[in-house]
């Protein structure tokens, strides 16, 4: 008898190691969880925010092209 009472004890030790293990675990888990939409929200925002950049290549060519239109007149002008 005295070996199931060992035996018992020993069981409830290891079930009680796991479960002070695993709920922190899962607490954690769950301040994730309510993080991801504020996380969500603000990634949206800048995605948003930084859709204007999409454009600075056309910017540039046409500064480009009118540096060079400007470079062209100045030196028919004498400049």
């Amino acid at each position: 008898m005295t070996g199931w009472t060992v035996g018992l004890v020993i069981g409830l030790v290891v079930v009680a190691a796991v479960v002070a293990l695993v709920i922190p675990i899962i607490l954690l888990a769950r301040r994730i969880a309510a993080q991801t939409a504020r996380i969500d929200a603000a990634l949206t925002k800048a995605e948003h925010n930084t859709a204007p950049l999409c454009a600075l290549r056309t910017t540039i060519d046409h500064a480009e092209t009118i540096g060079a239109g400007l470079a062209r007149a100045r030196s028919r002008l004498g400049g």
